[in-house]
């Protein structure tokens, strides 16, 4: 029975119920079918119609012999097989798709057309086919796989991810088309980290990686596409570092990625949609949104499929919690690239940034390994054969030059040389002096102020924390090459310079300090 049988066999019970129920004696039952038969009733079918009178007696006839099941179409004994015209045609047709399971419906119609002068239209055709199993998924010649669901037990299991292209931006007075990066949580449904990007490469892969990791650690799989980008060698140590199982999505295979894939649907259509008709965005102010939007609304909505909103059922469970150490991972991902030392200015280049090195480097062959995600203010410089060479610090050329190198010291000779027993004499004359009276010499040394004091009294006058130790290395260096140009420095000159700077910075106190001190040697 199908819905139609239904609808035609109320229409007809609201006819006929006054002479099934009595209300109408069987004497005026024709006449009652000729009053009915005079007016155009609507049809089940949508059509306005009279009824005939001979119509109504055959359903009258149907109803009271079979009640209401009486009133239902009835099915054509044939149903599901070939009309006895056509029979000859649809078995040769079957027969010519069980010999080539991979003949198409319009080879098999030029086939018929050739043979019988006449074709069979495609849906009748294969539902034919279907019928006597010889569609090609029947016949065991379908390629298609046998999909599973991707899905895990617990938060933190597997993380699925993948770029998408995103919205335009404008950035420095051009419009920039953007890339989102994101991850998603096959538990939950969570988005553990998602951004937008102007690159699509594997810096802003691993950019987006650590930031997932450093908020939520990390996941025992990863399940990523399988572009260049994603097999990377450094991705996979950092992996096996942190005993993450790195899977990849089969070549020209999209289907397995659908759960992030849905996600950017998701995005593009509550989101993206709403960005492009809001006007124009700068990078910052996109990911502002996108945090607000997956905070707000996405997390908070529940999934159909999960049934529960992602951020409940993300945290609510108890989730697999693995910390990882970025600092560890990140020398992972340093990049170490060759370079020929500057002969001239004994400098490298970096990304159209230039780092000072040992002048005693140039011209010679280094490798420059360096933090593609720093602020870039030193790289580490190792030898073709990964010996450790030093440091280039970053500065400009135009600004200033590195100290000039002084003559190479002179062999030291294999016997004792005359001037050493000069030095041994004179030595043993000051020696002798200090026990008989005071070396104003040595005093002088000895009352100059050290380093550690000169720079944990600047810290405590800058407020920071842990007084010496709340200074950068960086900060120290500076401090370390002003303390080693100047031996008069006190406590009081410094607090005098401290209170003329015009503003509480390194640079600005130490040149107030210098002019102090130029001053009083003056």
């Amino acid at each position: 029975m199908s819905r139609n049988d239904e609808d035609w066999a109320v229409f007809w019970c609201s006819l006929l119920s006054p002479v099934l129920l009595g209300e109408i004696p069987e004497a005026q039952r024709e006449r009652y079918f000729r009053e009915l038969s005079r007016e155009e009733r609507r049809l089940p079918n949508g059509q306005w119609r009279r009824v005939s009178v001979r119509t109504l007696r055959r359903q009258w006839r149907r109803l009271k012999e079979g009640g209401v099941p009486g009133l239902y179409r009835r099915r054509r004994g044939d149903r599901g097989k070939a009309r006895k015209k056509h029979a000859d045609l649809l078995a040769r047709a079957v027969a010519l798709k069980k010999e080539q399971p991979h003949r198409s419906d319009r080879v098999l119609n030029r086939i018929l057309k050739r043979e019988f002068g006449r074709t069979v239209p495609r849906s009748t055709l294969y539902e034919h086919l279907r019928r006597e199993g010889a569609t090609r998924r029947k016949l065991g010649a379908s390629t298609q796989k046998v999909r599973c669901r991707w899905t895990r037990d617990q938060p933190g299991a597997l993380w699925v991810g993948d770029f998408e292209h995103g919205p335009l931006v404008v950035q420095q007075g051009e419009a920039i088309q953007t890339y989102l990066s994101a991850w998603i949580d096959c538990h939950s449904r969570y988005i553990v980290e998602a951004r937008y990007y102007v690159r699509e490469n594997l810096d802003i892969l691993i950019d987006s990686l650590l930031r997932a990791w450093g908020n939520q650690g990390a996941s025992r799989e990863l399940y990523v596409d399988n572009a260049k980008v994603y097999h990377a060698k450094a991705l996979q140590l950092a992996c096996a570092q942190l005993n993450i199982k790195l899977l990849h999505r089969p070549p020209r295979d999209p289907a397995p990625g659908g759960l992030i894939e849905r996600f950017f649907q998701t995005c593009q259509t509550q989101f993206e949609a709403e960005v492009r008709a809001s006007g124009i965005l700068t990078l910052d102010e996109l990911n502002r949104a996108l945090a607000a939007w997956l905070e707000v609304a996405y997390h908070q909505e529940v999934n159909r499929e999960t049934g529960q909103a992602p951020h409940e059922r993300y945290h609510r469970e108890p989730r697999l919690i693995r910390q990882v150490d970025l600092g560890v991972v990140l020398t992972f991902f340093h990049r170490r690239v060759p370079r020929t030392v500057d002969v001239d200015h004994s400098d490298v280049r970096i990304d159209n940034l230039l780092f000072a090195v040992d002048p005693k480097l140039r011209g010679e062959k280094v490798i420059v390994q360096y933090d593609p995600f720093s602020s870039l203010e030193e790289v580490q410089l190792y030898s073709p054969a990964d010996v450790y060479l030093g440091r280039g610090r970053r500065y400009q050329r135009e600004r200033g030059s590195h100290p000039q190198p002084g003559p190479a010291p002179a062999a030291e000779p294999i016997t004792p040389h005359y001037l050493d027993a000069l030095r041994a004499e004179h030595d043993a004359m000051h020696q002798q002096r200090r026990r008989q009276g005071i070396d104003y010499r040595s005093a002088r040394q000895q009352a100059t102020w050290s380093l550690t004091g000169f720079a944990g009294a600047l810290a405590r006058l800058l407020g920071r924390r842990g007084g010496l130790s709340g200074l950068t290395a960086h900060e120290m260096d500076i401090l370390a090459d002003f303390h080693a140009r100047h031996d008069r420095l006190n406590e009081r000159l410094l607090r005098e310079a401290f209170s003329q700077a015009e503003s509480a910075t390194i640079p600005e106190i130490l040149f107030q300090l210098q002019s102090l001190l130029h001053e009083r040697h003056d």
